[in-house]
């Protein structure tokens, strides 16, 4: 059974949670990471050909896959402990050639990468070395744009979510031909989006107020996240829809929008965060954000500060910088050599993470933070 599928467990869980998306919610607790979570460091090997901004798109149970955030269309192949395996580029105009990686899913268990071109609307297949498979194109019709989250759900699908389709935005799709096998219809009676535009001229200007995943693999099951509805759902193996948050007042009903994002998930603590759907194009800010966290064992909301426990001094960890990976490891963060360099030489560190830096020079490539589930 592949790690990184979402459809292969029952999950138990309490009754569903309403929050208040107008609260801005106190006292703060201060958290050690390490308190609840199990954390792991991966050094990328640093060489000639393998230079790079540790931007991950992927881990599996053998393979790392790695892109910077920059549009040259390499993919760096790791080994699970860091060891540089091989440098693939397929960027190009031709049928087996993508134009730009928006993101990567693995199937370790085939031997496949999924790159996801929102360009072309096509997914690539390669096998782990390069060689081209096959493509398939994102679904039409409905307002679909491209799929901007694809999650590895079972053996044979995927699971993706298209933000503009305006009634079924998340489906299965079979990962031999792109077919949908399954659409999952979450309800809600108008659409709405989390950004803002601005015409010039002929130009129009879109801001978002970065990324934040849709599909969040959570207990062997996924949750949907869909910024139109008001609850965010757990989709269950038989492919029901169970409600797990439940926000209050509708966003339906405000004007502007406040949206409520989830960003880490562990068997205690639930954080999340409100985003107002505000941006001043003059000033250049807007999307004010509000973060606080749900404990599960005192049943209630708190503002939050997280810290990593491999720091002598208070290191917070923004939870909004952590990316959700698989149900083993729940989310990945970089951590800049120059800045851990930096930190030894302060003294800041301590354990695992101090013998690490004690190694780096400013130059390499990022260490990988992983932060699994407590086994």
């Amino acid at each position: 059974m592949s790690m990184t599928g979402c459809g292969d467990s029952k999950q138990s869980a309490d009754d569903f949670i309403t929050v208040d998306v107008t609260k801005s919610y106190s006292p703060k607790k201060e958290l050690i990471l390490q308190d609840f979570m199990d954390v792991e460091y991966v050094v990328l090997e640093t060489n000639d050909d393998f230079l790079h901004q540790g931007f991950v798109q992927d881990i599996g149970k053998e393979i790392i896959l790695v892109k910077n955030r920059v549009s040259d269309g390499d993919i760096f192949v790791y080994d699970r402990t860091g060891k540089a395996l091989r440098k693939i580029n397929r960027k190009g105009q031709g049928g087996e050639e993508y134009t730009d990686i928006y993101n990567i899913t693995l199937d370790e268990d085939k031997g496949e990468m999924f790159v996801n071109d929102i360009n072309k609307r096509k997914i690539f297949v390669y096998d782990l070395f390069g060689n081209f498979k096959r493509s398939f194109n994102h679904k039409e019709g409905g307002g679909s744009m491209f799929y901007i989250d694809i999650f590895n759900y079972d053996k044979d699908e995927l699971i993706c979510y298209d933000k503009y389709n305006e009634e079924v935005a998340f489906v299965l799709i079979s990962k031999q031909d792109g077919c949908i096998t399954k659409e999952i219809k979450i309800p809600f009676k108008e659409k709405k989006l989390l950004q803002q535009s601005k015409i010039e001229g002929e130009i129009t200007y879109v801001v978002t107020p970065g990324f934040y995943r849709t599909i969040i693999p959570f207990a062997g099951n996924c949750l949907l996240l869909e910024d139109s509805s008001d609850t965010v759902y757990t989709l269950l193996p038989d492919y029901s829809l169970r409600p797990f948050f439940v926000r209050t007042p509708s966003i339906q009903s405000m004007n502007p929008e406040v949206f409520l994002i989830l960003r880490f998930l562990s068997d205690r603590y639930y954080f999340m965060e409100t985003i107002k759907n505000v941006f001043d194009f003059d000033a250049k800010e807007g999307f004010t954000e509000i973060s606080f966290m749900y404990d599960r064992q005192e049943k209630n909301f708190f503002g939050y500060h997280v810290y990593n426990g491999d720091y002598s001094s208070k290191k917070e960890i923004y939870m909004s910088a952590l990316r959700p990976v698989n149900h083993e490891i729940e989310s990945w963060r970089l951590l800049e050599a120059h800045e851990l360099v930096e930190s030894y030489d302060k003294g800041e560190l301590k354990g695992k993470l101090k013998e690490i830096a004690a190694t780096l020079d400013e130059e390499d490539n990022p260490v990988i933070m992983l932060v699994k589930h407590k086994k």
